[in-house]
């Protein structure tokens, strides 16, 4: 008897046969293997938008780029969890078989990169193999002899019937995409990941969010497919736009929201703003019972490593848009910001880099994400306060310090951190949006004491932005929390810089409410510096509502407690302010000698910023005296300092009042030029109402 071997055939070699016999055999014939190379799936509905990123994928795939030197032959999209990736690769791929580009067919494989159970290079090839009809005993073991075969394949479909594309989606990694390249130069791969993947040398396309408008589109788009007639977007357009804004303009995000409006077609636009608006949580509404944006993003965060999810955590607590490598220093409690772990999670979509390089920033919903994570566990929100209070630290620190420049006088001692005004400009102007969000972390007890000093250092600086309604915020939360401390004083100076902000916004009766409640509360403290400045302010918008004698006996009051603290300072101001009140109130000699007393003030400590407010206001009690040549005089030393510190609103108002002279001397050539002047200048400080009227002026003796 022969051998038998593996039970499906025998071995007759060396066996004597004496006689006939039969043997019985089968043969089995296999079929062509099924093919997949049209399993694209379909289009998203209501797909909108990126016009662009399609233009430049399509071009990617252009085949008749092939041969040319540095043609693309790998394409990767990248972005944040529920950004669109997919819908976008999709999109582009129908569009490139529809102009018949991929004869050869479109192979689809989903690496689910961000699950537990990931489809490894290994796995994902056989899936390719098996679409293009390999039989499954002929698929070899081993990434390297599956992508040898798999390339073969190509190759021979290629030649027989044209290109193929092949899309892997939701890779995690480089090394899942990098076996799968199908070789030759008329294929393409395209993969889409949350992770930028640098390594694959392939053109690289980030997605960021839709523009309002696209978002908006996608609202309207999607209520439509579910109900031809559902006009709600169109019909509620302002809170559409709010509704796109709390989603982030994120794809996955307004899908759901639609799909909210979709389930309850009595339900108003505006009413799922307002459960978004003032839920604690946003993301727990952003929920359709099939889709989540907490899930999406939780995907991405257990994929980080203990680092990269604390500092992720960290930034989310971080105040204003973006932030500073300094403020994320001040997050980590290092002395330099984790460099290395900031660019792990822009390449995770995570964090983006933001307006400047240095600067970062999160997408609002996943700071959203990041918030909730810290508040669900008490150690996570212990060492998130601890953050804060450092980042609170830093800003007092270093605001204090621009401050004292923005003060600064010859003969004081200079600040260390700022060379000059403009580099503590520049400072203020960066960590603006930051301060201000800072400054109302003092409606927690915890920090409030910090809040409200830091606060203190801004009033400045907004003021000389022209930021008011900045301003106005600080002051109400910074008044609040030292009312509540019990700090009188602390009080009494966000009364003081509120009222200067209201009058500045015309809100004239409310600033003259703001500055008697601020000079009440430094009466009763004793604070008699403070009290003299609330006398000064209160004087200012008396004046302008036309109490005239009032505002005299103001900044008469102001200017006597000036004197005995011995504030030559804000003496000179009142001196200053008493000429404009006397200005209204006539004669002009009393306000020129005022406006003079304060220019020499101002000179003896040599403060020239305000020497110039001094000879503009001098300027204008001259030109009432009729004494026009001195006034012009005075205007042009204004000018001159204003523009050397770059005062661009107070330059505008030099200029204005230089052009009324001018006017008054019959000069209307130099008048015109004036009044253009000043209105470029105002829309440099972004006052364009100021701006708009000079020119009116201007037009109005265009000569």
């Amino acid at each position: 008897m022969g051998e038998q071997y593996g039970g499906d055939h025998q071995d007759f070699r060396g066996v004597e046969v004496n006689g006939p016999f039969t043997v019985k055999a089968e043969y089995h014939q296999h079929g062509l293997a099924p093919t997949a190379l049209d399993a694209l799936p379909p289009k998203a509905a209501g797909f909108t938008g990126r016009g662009d990123q399609l233009a430049e994928l399509l071009g990617a795939f252009d085949p008749d780029g092939g041969e040319a030197p540095g043609a693309v032959l790998v394409a990767a999209v990248s972005g944040l969890g529920g950004i669109g990736k997919t819908a976008l690769a999709v999109e582009a791929v129908h569009e490139a078989c529809a102009k018949g580009w991929f004869p050869g067919g479109v192979l689809f494989v989903n690496l689910h990169g961000y699950d537990d159970d990931r489809v490894t290079a290994e796995q994902a090839l056989e899936t390719l193999l098996r679409g293009l009809g390999t039989p499954p005993e002929h698929i070899p073991n081993g990434v390297d002899a599956r992508a040898a075969l798999y390339r073969s394949v190509l190759a021979a479909r290629e030649r027989e019937l044209g290109a193929v594309l092949v899309l892997a989606d939701n890779a995690s990694a480089a090394e899942q995409v990098r076996p799968l390249h199908p070789g030759g130069v008329r294929h393409r791969l395209l993969a889409t990941s949350r992770s930028k993947l640098p390594q694959l040398e392939a053109r690289l396309l980030a997605l960021g969010e839709l523009s309002p408008e696209e978002a908006y589109d996608l609202l309207d788009r999607a209520l439509r497919i579910a109900a031809r007639d559902d006009a709600r977007v169109v019909n509620e357009g302002e809170a559409a736009a709010e509704l796109a804004l709390l989603c982030g303009h994120l794809p996955l995000a307004l899908q759901i929201a639609a799909a909210l409006l979709v389930l309850d077609r009595d339900k108003p636009v505006a009413e799922l703003v307002l459960e978004l608006t003032e839920s604690g949580d946003r993301l727990l509404h952003l929920d359709d019972g099939e889709r989540s944006v907490r899930a999406a993003f939780d995907l991405s965060y257990r994929r980080l490593s203990a680092e990269q999810a604390r500092l992720l955590r960290l930034l989310a607590l971080a105040p204003g848009p973006e932030v500073t490598a300094e403020v994320v220093a001040a997050l980590d409690g290092a002395d330099a910001a984790p460099v290395r772990v900031l660019d792990a999670l822009c390449r995770a979509h995570l964090v983006e880099r933001g307006s400047g390089r240095g600067r970062w920033r999160l997408h609002d919903l996943v700071r959203a994400f990041g918030l909730r994570v810290v508040k669900d566990e008490e150690e996570l929100w212990e060492e998130g306060e601890a953050a804060r209070e450092r980042v609170l630290e830093l800003y007092c620190r270093w605001a204090y310090e621009a401050d004292d420049r923005l003060r600064w006088l010859p003969g004081a001692e200079e600040p260390e951190r700022f060379g000059n005004r403009a580099e503590a400009l520049a400072w203020f102007d960066g960590e603006r949006a930051g301060l201000v969000a800072v400054v109302q972390w003092a409606r927690e007890e915890r920090y409030a004491d910090t809040a409200v000093r830091l606060s203190e250092a801004l009033a400045e600086y907004l003021d000389w932005r022209r930021s008011f309604d900045d301003l106005i915020t600080v002051c109400g939360v910074v008044g609040e929390a030292a009312h509540r401390a019990g700090n009188r004083v602390g009080e009494g100076i966000a009364w003081s810089n509120l009222g200067n902000a209201l009058r500045e916004v015309g809100r004239v009766e409310e600033a003259i409410d703001a500055h008697v409640r601020a000079r009440t509360l430094f009466q009763v403290s004793g604070d008699r510096d403070h009290e003299a400045n609330a006398w000064n302010n209160l004087g200012v918008v008396l004046r302008e509502v036309g109490r005239v004698d009032e505002a005299i006996d103001a900044h008469t009051r102001a200017r006597e407690l000036y004197r005995g603290v011995g504030d030559r300072h804000g003496e000179a101001m009142a001196w200053n302010n008493l000429g404009l009140a006397l200005q209204e109130a006539g004669p002009a000699g009393e306000a020129i000698d005022a406006h003079t007393r304060a220019r020499e003030l101002y000179r003896g400590i040599e403060d020239r910023h305000f020497e110039a407010t001094a000879w503009n206001n001098l300027g204008l009690a001259l030109q009432l005296a009729d004494r026009t040549g001195e006034a012009i005089d005075a205007h042009k030393k204004a000018l001159m300092i204003y523009r050397e510190f770059k005062d661009e609103y107070r330059a505008g108002t030099a200029l204005q009042n230089l052009a009324l002279a001018y006017e008054s001397e019959d000069c209307p050539a130099e008048a015109c030029a004036c009044y253009v002047q000043a209105a470029d200048a105002y829309t440099r400080a972004n006052s364009l109402t100021e701006a708009a009227q000079a020119r009116t002026w201007a037009q109005a003796i265009t000569p």
